[in-house]
């Protein structure tokens, strides 16, 4: 069976079971258990007779033996038995529950999955088919799936500018499904950029890639997405952790770190309040190693990012336009940030490429130096990739060849050998243009929320987007405006 027909049969049962009322990310879910324990049944098999720690009584065989309702009682058994397992075994089991409720489509979906040979497979192909069906799952906006999908294109293009190298340990404090570091392997692996010996190799599998994911499910997805593309052992400790990183201090510190930490201001926990009712309840995080304690969630990413780097550590976050001009713990941040790491880029990205609505968003890169009187920031540099720039998800999604310019501007193979594209005489529209230290200090609450270029919709007329276009920026902005206001209401209840 190829790739291609695989590909079609599972797309086709995911509409079948979807008739049901089974959604993308509870299908996924479900074939996300069986390819595991059908990967674990062909590894303990020659030529590899490993013992992936699967009882005999929960293995594949065991779950293939069964039919009708005995396959489902013995399925709900087995998924509730394997939670109990250490580590990847255990994680991906962790809250384990079975979703499809017809006999006959599960047994459907189990011989599926028994009809491949998943570990002979090539890890591009099973990725292809994962990120697929990730990829599907987060346009299923009623699920909330979106906030767990950064735009691949965009993570392609951070990770173009990074270059991450063999050897380097890598990074995600909020990794969702896992695409940064799928795409940083792609790069390190692609015979282009770097010729792997059997060291570099085996450190790239179990040593580079370290992550925190705190929603169960999306870190089970986030596991098997990255052991389908050769990350990881079946039979190892999971890279990916559960715990809330910015709870405490990292105990390691690493080489670089790509992020686009979860969208929403305030980190908040839930509980039961005396008369049964869920409540929310600020949560802010008293921490020594940070410059300032607040409950905005996105500012104390920024500073767990830094802490997080070695000295000479790299990092790439994507993060909301809150970041660049709120006052208080949010410009105590920014300027400590200029003065112990080297802030160099900010890509202002369009509307219209996220999942979840209402997101205006950056991309800042910044490098780790040691300790020094003088502030490390001496410039930083803009690409307006936001005025007068219109995507849409569906009909004109942002794409790799739309942000080519800003690659070859920041220069990734020499980045401080730089040309402004911006003039004020010769090219006021450059989209390319540097501010110095002494420039962004002089602005109010030292605010990296910074534009030169004139909105020509508001001038022209004639030339505004389409209907479409115009229609989805306009929910842009109201989601984003609704969404403040209920941090506003929030904070006044509170």
């Amino acid at each position: 069976m190829n790739a291609q027909s695989i590909v079609s049969k599972v797309w086709s049962f995911c509409t079948t079971l979807r008739d049901d009322g089974v959604g993308y990310g509870d299908y996924l879910t479900q074939l996300t258990y069986l390819i595991f324990l059908k990967m674990a049944d062909e590894y303990s098999k020659p030529p590899y007779s490993r013992d992936v720690g699967i009882p005999e009584e929960f293995n594949w065989q065991s779950l293939k033996n069964e039919t009708g309702s005995d396959l489902e009682v013995h399925y709900v058994t087995t998924l509730r038995e394997l939670a109990k397992k250490p580590g990847m075994l255990g994680q991906i089991f962790t809250k384990a529950q079975n979703y499809i409720q017809d006999p006959s489509k599960l047994k459907r979906l189990v011989d599926m999955v028994d009809d491949v040979n998943w570990v002979m497979m090539g890890s591009d192909t099973k990725g292809t088919i994962y990120e697929g069906l990730l990829e599907k799952n987060a346009e299923d906006t009623k699920s909330g799936a979106g906030q767990y999908f950064t735009p691949r294109d965009l993570i392609k293009t951070i990770v173009l500018c990074m270059r991450p190298a063999p050897n380097q340990t890598i990074a995600d404090p909020a990794c969702g499904t896992g695409g940064f570091f799928l795409h940083a392997y792609d790069f390190i692996t692609d015979p282009k950029n770097f010729k792997l010996d059997k060291q570099q190799k085996a450190f790239l599998k179990n040593e580079t890639f370290f992550g925190n994911e705190i929603v169960a499910n999306t870190r089970r997805l986030c596991l098997m997405n990255m052991f389908l593309h050769n990350i990881g052992e079946i039979d190892g400790d999971s890279l990916v952790s559960g715990d809330d990183s910015l709870i405490s201090q990292p105990s390691r510190t690493v080489d670089m770190v790509l992020a686009n930490p979860p969208f929403g201001k305030k980190s908040s926990m839930t509980f039961t309040n005396e008369e049964g009712e869920q409540e929310k309840d600020g949560l802010t995080y008293n921490r020594q190693d940070f410059w300032a304690t607040t409950s905005n969630k996105q500012v104390n990413f920024v500073q767990h990012i830094r802490s997080m780097l070695n000295t000479t550590g790299r990092a790439a976050v994507v993060l909301p336009d809150n970041v660049l001009f709120e006052g208080g713990a949010g410009e105590t941040v920014r300027k400590r940030l200029m003065e112990s790491t080297e802030l160099h880029t900010i890509l202002r990205l369009p509307t219209g490429i996220f999942y979840a609505n209402g997101v205006k968003a950056n991309v800042l890169f910044f490098d780790n130096k040691p300790a020094q009187k003088e502030a490390w920031t001496k410039d930083i540099w803009f690409f307006d990739y936001r005025t007068n720039v219109h995507h849409t998800l569906k009909k004109k999604p942002m794409t790799m060849a739309d942000l080519q310019e800003f690659v070859d501007c920041y220069n990734p193979e020499n980045r401080h050998d730089r040309t402004e594209t911006w003039n004020e005489e010769t090219n006021p529209e450059g989209r390319w243009r540097k501010y110095t230290h002494e420039e962004i200090l002089a602005r109010d609450k030292t605010s990296l929320d910074i534009f030169w270029l004139k909105d020509k919709s508001l001038t022209d007329l004639e030339n505004l987007p389409d209907p479409e276009v115009l229609a989805g920026e306009i929910i842009e902005n109201m989601e984003a405006g609704l969404d403040s206001f209920r941090q506003v209401l929030a904070s006044l209840n509170a």
